[in-house]
C-alpha cells in the first residue's frame, strides 16, 4: 500500500522552533519526526510514500537525500499555494495506484495498529475510514459520533460540554479508497475535516471510525513537543534499557567524572560535560551540546550545537540549535528559545516564554 503523509503546513504553533526548519524535520530524540514516521510505516510494510510539501520543501529533500531512503521509496510533490488536508491529497493524485491508500496529518505521533485499522476498513467496505483516539477533554477538538457498528454519524466541531456525546475524536490517520478523490476540486484549498468527509456523509457513503486504544499526540506545540519526549524517554527505560542513559552515550563524549545522570536521558554524538553538572531526566541533549562546570538540566530538550554556561538551571524547557546561555543563569517553565539565541549571563526566564531565532538578551535583562 501506499501512504501520503501531509507536510506542508509551516507549524505555527511550534514556532520559534519551526521558523528555519520544517515541523516535520524537528528532532525528536535527535532523529527528524519524519524519519520517525517513515519507521512507523516499515514496520507496517508500508514502504511506498509519498510527501505533501509545502513550506521549506528544499529543507526535507536535501536531508533525504543525503542519508538515502532507508528502504522507503519517497516521492515528492510540493503545491505551490496551501491546498489544505484533502487538496493537498488531491495533488498528489497522479502518483497513486489506484487503490486504497493511508493518509497521515504531519504533525501525530502514534502507534495505532494499520495492518488491523486496514482489516477493518475493508471488512466494512468504508469509503473512508477515519482511526479515532480518545481524549480527556473533547471540547479542544472535533469529536466523530458513530454508531454501534462503527460508522459515523456526524462530526461535531469543538462542541460545548453539553454538546458532547462521545470523547472520540479525529487522530489524523485515515484510509482513503481512490473513488472519493474526484469529490475534491483540484488546485482549491479543501479540508478533509470541513469538506470532505461531511460531504461523504451527506451523499450517503460509508464512512467509519476505527477506535484504538494505542499512544497518540499531536506534536504541534512547544507543550506537547515537550510530552512526546517525556513519553518516548519513559517509555524506552520502561521497555528495559537502563534507566539512567537510554540509547547510550554518543560517540565523541566528554563527561566529567562527577557528572551526575538520573534517567531517562539521551546524550547525543560529541557532547562535553563538565564538572559538577546534574542531568535530571528525561532529558534530551543533541550533537555537540556542552554543559559547563555546576549547571543542572532537569526535563529539558536541547538541540544540536547548544552551550550551556556555568550555574545554570535550565528546566522544563527547548533550545533550538545553537543557543548559547550565559552563565548564572534560569530558564524553566516552558520556555522556547528560537535557533541561536543568545542569553547573557544572569538571565531569568520563565512563564513559557519564546524568544525568536536569533535574538540576544543583555545580561540582566529579564528576571521573574
Amino acid at each position: 500500500m501506499q501512504a501520503v503523509i501531509l507536510v506542508g503546513g509551516e507549524g505555527t504553533r511550534l514556532r520559534p522552533l519551526t521558523v528555519n526548519t520544517p515541523k516535520s524535520m524537528v528532532p525528536i530524540l535527535n532523529q527528524p519526526y519524519l524519519e520517525h514516521n517513515l519507521d512507523y510505516l516499515k514496520k507496517h510494510g508500508i514502504k511506498d510514500v509519498i510527501l505533501a510539501l509545502g513550506y521549506l520543501p528544499h529543507r526535507i529533500k536535501t536531508y533525504f537525500d543525503s542519508v538515502g531512503e532507508q528502504d522507503s521509496h519517497l516521492t515528492y510533490v510540493v503545491e505551490s499555494t496551501p491546498l489544505g488536508t484533502a487538496g493537498a491529497v488531491k495533488n498528489v493524485e497522479p502518483h497513486l495506484h489506484g487503490e486504497a491508500f493511508y493518509v497521515f496529518n504531519g504533525d501525530i505521533v502514534t502507534d495505532i495498529d494499520l495492518r488491523d485499522m486496514y482489516t477493518f476498513h475493508k471488512r466494512e467496505k468504508a469509503s473512508v475510514t477515519i482511526a479515532l483516539t480518545a481524549v480527556e477533554n473533547p471540547t479542544a477538538f472535533g469529536v466523530v459520533e458513530t454508531d454501534n457498528n462503527g460508522r459515523v454519524r456526524r462530526f461535531v466541531e469543538k462542541p460545548g460540554w453539553d454538546e458532547v456525546t462521545t470523547n472520540m475524536i479525529n487522530a489524523g490517520v485515515y484510509i482513503v479508497e481512490p473513488e472519493v478523490l474526484k469529490l475534491i476540486p483540484s488546485q482549491t484549498f479543501y479540508m478533509f475535516e470541513q469538506g470532505l468527509f461531511p460531504l461523504l456523509l451527506k451523499q450517503g457513503e460509508k464512512v467509519c471510525g476505527y477506535p484504538s486504544t494505542g499512544y497518540w499526540i499531536d506534536m504541534g506545540t512547544p507543550e506537547k513537543y515537550l510530552k512526546l519526549h517525556h513519553d518516548l524517554l519513559h517509555k524506552m527505560a520502561r521497555d528495559g534499557r537502563d534507566g539512567g542513559v537510554v540509547g547510550g552515550i554518543g560517540e565523541g563524549c566528554s563527561i566529567h567524572p562527577s557528572v551526575q545522570i538520573t534517567g531517562p536521558v539521551l546524550i547525543g554524538k560529541n557532547c562535553k560535560i563538565g564538572p559538577r553538572v546534574r542531568i535530571i531526566g528525561p532529558v534530551v541533549l543533541g550533537d555537540g551540546c556542552q554543559v559547563d562546570e555546576g549547571s543542572v538540566i532537569e526535563g529539558a530538550v536541547l538541540w544540536e550545537g547548544v552551550h550551556v554556561g556555568a550555574e545554570v538551571n535550565l528546566k522544563d524547557s527547548i533550545l533550538a540549535a545553537n543557543c548559547r546561555v550565559a552563565g548564572h543563569c534560569w530558564i524553566v517553565g516552558g520556555c522556547v528559545l528560537g535557533d541561536g539565541v543568545e542569553i547573557g549571563e544572569g538571565n531569568r526566564l520563565g512563564q513559557a516564554i519564546r524568544v525568536w531565532q536569533g535574538k540576544k538578551l543583555e545580561p540582566g535583562t529579564l528576571s521573574f
